[in-house]
């Protein structure tokens, strides 16, 4: 479908990014959902107009060029109001989609777990609940998405309504059932003594080419916007041969829909249970400081935070940095022990990355002096097995050890019985 992207810009207001950085983001979107993109542009905005978003003048500009270009579907990458789509709508006689709608194509075009199938279509339904001026149909789903895209029936707002609230309860019954399977599958998980490993990050910045390169699985990973939806899990031995599980997560993203928020709640659960987190961070990228505060705010919401978790922060793409900008990176990340450069593509960093993990994973040792009976015999064995004597001497009633071990050692050594 032949589509243009305009990011609006409102005059006076902070904002982080660069309008050129966003409308860049903005036609990447558009790509990752097979758009072709026959122009894109910054339109400056005074104010915005309530009911058809762009002033006069400048969407008599734009409906000349959509008719000169042929365009089918115009992307506005910011929010837009049911009755401005409306009206742009009937004004230049095509398909009006928003960032929410958009994103909300993209998921539902990529998810493939029943878990995510069935997120996607209960943030679909709540996005289309909050409108209400219309209606969409799922018609025309060749590509698998939500028909945003495709062609839109009219109905009755009430019908509408009560469809949707229908489907709505419909949903979260099929998705508690599928919740309490995944339940099920964490709690036997937390079962088997291997920490688990999350990467979290930006979208695109290379969390699935880490971890194809660490897990040598085959989980999509292009340069490109959302590739990777469904979590995927898989046991790792680092080189030490401790043994971790590696989580591949959903890709966060600037003004990610409050739907999706909630609707990803189950997935990035996966997150709340790790043990250690992995923020991939593209450093090549120029708004890399403004997306990792995205991530660090999505991570905070669902309270996840450097003090309550241990963080590594994953400092990919430096194939893509040269001279001074190259330099400085990697002189930082060699001064902190919880920074790492890497190229996933090359696998530059990844061994540095793997033993930064098994360190980040040590629990904290205490040393202490335990006195053992002779008839405790398997229990000395037991300590020695797992390396944790560092000295000892008999004395008249068996043994004195001088151990070094963590406190789980030392609540299994509790439990074991000779």
């Amino acid at each position: 479908m032949r589509a243009c992207v305009i990011h609006p810009e409102l005059a006076h207001t902070d904002n982080r990014r660069l309008p050129k950085h966003s409308l860049a983001e903005a036609v990447s979107l558009a790509h990752a959902l097979d758009l072709d993109v026959c122009f894109d542009d910054v339109v400056k905005l005074r104010k915005v107009d309530v009911g058809k978003l762009f002033g006069k003048g400048k969407l008599e500009e734009i409906g000349t060029r959509i008719k000169a270009e042929e365009v089918e579907l115009m992307v506005i990458d910011g929010p837009v109001t049911p009755v401005q789509q409306r009206n742009l709508e009937k004004q230049l006689d095509i398909k009006v989609l928003d960032r929410t709608g958009l994103i909300l194509e993209i998921f539902a075009d990529r998810a493939r777990t029943r878990e995510g199938v069935l997120q996607v279509d209960l943030a679909a339904l709540n996005y289309q609940k909050s409108r209400l001026v219309r209606s969409w149909t799922h018609l025309e789903r060749q590509r698998g998405g939500l028909s945003f895209v495709g062609g839109a029936g009219e109905t009755q707002i009430e019908s509408d309504r009560r469809a949707i609230d229908d489907a709505i309860v419909r949903l979260k019954r099929q998705l508690e059932k599928v919740v309490k399977t995944r339940t099920l599958h964490r709690d036997a998980r937390k079962k088997v003594p291997y920490p688990i490993v999350a990467l979290v990050g930006y979208t695109n910045a290379g969390k699935s080419t880490i971890f194809n390169h660490i897990t040598g699985a085959d989980v999509m990973a292009e340069d490109m916007l959302f590739a990777t939806l469904d979590p995927t899990m898989r046991s790792v031995k680092l080189p030490t041969g401790r043994e971790i599980i590696l989580s591949d997560t959903v890709g966060f993203i600037s003004d990610l829909p409050t739907q999706l928020v909630a609707a990803f709640r189950a997935t990035l659960e996966e997150v709340l249970d790790a043990d250690l987190i992995l923020h991939v961070r593209d450093i090549a990228h120029p708004d890399t400081l403004e997306q990792s505060e995205d991530v660090m705010n999505i991570l905070d919401d669902l309270g996840v935070t450097k003090e309550s978790k241990p963080f590594v922060e994953v400092w990919n793409k430096i194939d893509m940095l040269s001279g001074e900008a190259l330099t400085n990176v990697q002189t930082v990340a060699d001064r902190s022990p919880e920074i790492v450069a890497t190229s996933a593509t090359k696998g530059t960093g990844i061994d540095t990355l793997l033993r930064t993990i098994d360190a980040a994973l040590q629990e904290p040792k205490t040393t202490e002096k335990i006195k053992l009976a002779f008839s405790e015999g398997r229990r000395r064995a037991w300590l020695y097995e797992h390396n944790l004597v560092e000295n000892e001497h008999q004395i008249d009633i068996g043994y004195e050890l001088q151990v070094k071990w963590t406190a789980k050692q030392a609540a299994q050594f509790e439990k074991y019985q000779s």
